[in-house]
Parts: structure tokens; C-alpha cells; sequence
């Protein structure tokens, strides 16, 4: 062996990015080959700044000023670029912070209702076209005969629900439970017919009251409105939980 010594240098570098137009801070690898020129068009592409346009400053990993990069035909490996370096690009173009993320600042197109309708190109005249959604007459016709059969069904049922009735509660993905039906009708809060159950145990909602207005009285979460289709009523006595063995 000679004794010497080689030093291996990683081809490319990875480096954060930051700009006087945006408050985002990106990570991205370069390759130490290209010329700072070259550099500037890449970080056009991330920061939105023409590169003819960009100041760079070169900050260590901890944030400490090292050197400006302000040779064009200099390679980026030139300079001392390590991993996790910070390279901050300052905006010449008169571009603010903000000023390519901040919404609020974009001019909206706006049209009225009667426009759009007239519109031959619009998701709405393509909707009508193929008949999808709200404007296929055919299976909306079809979705409302459902709905109202279902909301005669649950009619049914609440007429067959008194108050007082021991019940059986049971709603898909939810464990069965008992409790006593406590009222029955429409309410304020939602649509349809509703039961009001008082659980035995404390796997209800409310006590009774939803929005300020009272229905029934019950200890809080007790109380619970569930659809008639989802009430049984019958003889289900209270749980027996032995509080009086010894």
C-alpha cells in the first residue's frame, strides 16, 4: 500500500429550500455537478422566482450564514453545500411573501344561475345529458317511491309503539339494548317519526332533551331517539345485575 488517502465525495446533495415569496420550507437533492445558472432554473421550478430574478444565500445546518452563490458558472459543489444546508432565494422580481399561496388574492370567475343553465359545456348540461344524478328522471322517481314507502313503514310502526312499552332497541353496528319507550311522534331536530327510549343502562345520548327543547325525562345519557323500524317492543324485564347477592 502507498498510504494515501481518497476522499469520496456523494455526486448529488440534499438541501432545503426556502424563499422571500412563500413561507414553506422544501426539501430536494441536487447533483453537486450542475452550475449554479443550471441551479436557478430548478429552483424556478420550486419557489416560483425566475432564475434571473434569484439572489441565493447559502445557510449552514444550523441556519448560520455561510457565502452568497452568486457565481453562475461555478458548480454547485463548489461551494460548501452539505446535507441539510439551507438555501434561502431571495425574490428580485418585486414578488411578496404570500403572494403565490394567499387565495384570497386570485381573481374568481363568477356566473350567475340562468348563464350556467344556458352553458352547452358545463358539468350540468353533461348531467342532463347522460341523465345522471338529480336529472335521471327515472331512477330519481324511483328513489323518492322508496323513500316514501319506508316513511309509511315507519309510520306504521310508531302507531304500534305506546309509551310506557318495555322495548328492545337494536341499530345496525351498534350493541342491542333495553329500555322503556318514553315518547313517540316527530320532533324538531329531524325529519319522520322518532322514538324516545330511556335505556336501562347508561348507553344513551342526552337525558331526554335535544337543542333546549324537552321530550322525555330520563338521567343524562340514559335518553336516546332511534327509528321505529329499529324499536321492538315486548316483555324484556330489567336486568337482574345481582346487586343484591352477597
Amino acid at each position: 500500500m502507498d498510504g494515501s488517502v481518497t476522499v469520496i465525495t456523494n455526486p448529488t446533495v440534499s438541501v432545503r429550500v426556502t424563499s422571500t415569496v412563500s413561507s414553506f420550507e422544501v426539501n430536494r437533492r441536487f447533483n453537486r455537478g450542475i452550475t449554479i445558472a443550471e441551479f436557478k432554473s430548478k429552483l424556478e421550478l420550486i419557489v416560483g422566482t425566475p432564475a434571473a430574478c434569484m439572489d441565493l444565500d447559502l445557510f449552514s445546518t444550523s441556519d448560520k450564514f455561510l457565502q452568497k452563490l452568486d457565481n453562475n458558472e461555478a458548480l454547485l459543489g463548489s461551494y460548501h453545500v452539505d446535507d441539510d444546508c439551507r438555501i434561502h432565494v431571495t425574490d428580485r422580481s418585486g414578488a411578496k411573501s404570500g403572494e403565490f399561496t394567499d387565495l384570497s388574492k386570485v381573481e374568481k370567475f363568477e356566473i350567475s344561475d340562468d348563464a350556467y343553465e344556458k352553458r352547452a359545456d358545463s358539468i350540468r348540461s353533461f348531467k342532463k345529458n347522460m341523465k345522471l344524478g338529480r336529472f335521471n328522471e327515472e331512477n330519481r322517481a324511483k328513489q323518492e317511491e322508496a323513500l316514501a314507502k319506508k316513511e309509511e313503514e315507519e309510520k306504521a310502526a310508531a302507531e304500534a309503539i305506546a309509551v310506557g312499552n318495555r322495548c328492545k332497541v337494536e341499530v345496525p353496528g351498534q350493541p342491542t339494548k333495553i329500555g322503556t319507550v318514553m315518547f313517540v311522534g316527530t320532533v324538531d331536530f329531524k325529519p319522520g317519526h322518532w322514538i324516545g327510549v330511556k335505556y336501562d343502562e347508561p348507553l344513551g345520548k342526552h337525558d331526554g332533551s335535544v337543542n333546549g327543547k324537552r321530550y322525555f325525562q330520563c338521567e343524562p345519557k340514559y335518553g336516546a331517539f332511534v327509528k321505529p323500524l329499529s324499536v321492538t317492543v315486548g316483555d324484556f324485564p330489567e336486568e337482574d345485575y345481582g346487586l343484591d347477592e352477597m
